[in-house]
């Protein structure tokens, strides 16, 4: 379950502590577990992991807590993350189906503020952030 709440709150707390670190997403895993993505322009090594799980210590009061790497299913948060990936291939889960689909699977061509476009084996479709439950990079071409 992705939480954006929680996810401006780590934010926030790695502005200043770690600058440089881009928190991609925060999900709860089950009731106790936490997983941060995270991002570094140098790429992300255990050392980054471990200093900002130091940074977190706090949280592990009430819930274990893993930091990683996106990895090559990165996940697509924001509006940035969609316009920086313009021209990849991306899966976007729906929290409601969209005329009989849950998800679409295709390029990303477009991402304004409000809603990311993409080329799917369906047609070309714009969908409002607001629907997506989540989304990420998906290998191979595009």
């Amino acid at each position: 379950m992705h939480t954006p709440q929680l996810q401006t709150d780590i934010e926030q707390r790695l502005a200043s502590a770690e600058p440089e670190v881009e928190v991609l997403a925060c999900e709860r895993v089950g009731a106790e577990r936490l997983r941060v993505f995270i991002d570094h322009s140098d790429g992300v090594s255990l050392a980054l992991c471990e200093r900002v799980t130091e940074h977190l210590r706090d949280l592990l009061a009430q819930y274990s807590l893993e930091v990683s790497s996106p990895g090559p299913q990165r996940p697509l948060t924001k509006p940035d993350h969609f316009r920086r990936f313009i021209g990849r291939k991306a899966r976007v889960r729906l929290r409601e189906p969209r005329d009989g689909h849950k998800s679409y699977t295709g390029e990303l061509v477009g991402a304004s503020d409000d809603e990311v476009t993409v080329a799917a084996e369906y047609g070309v479709v714009a969908i409002p952030y607001s629907e997506i439950n989540r989304s990420h990079l998906v290998e191979g071409e595009g």
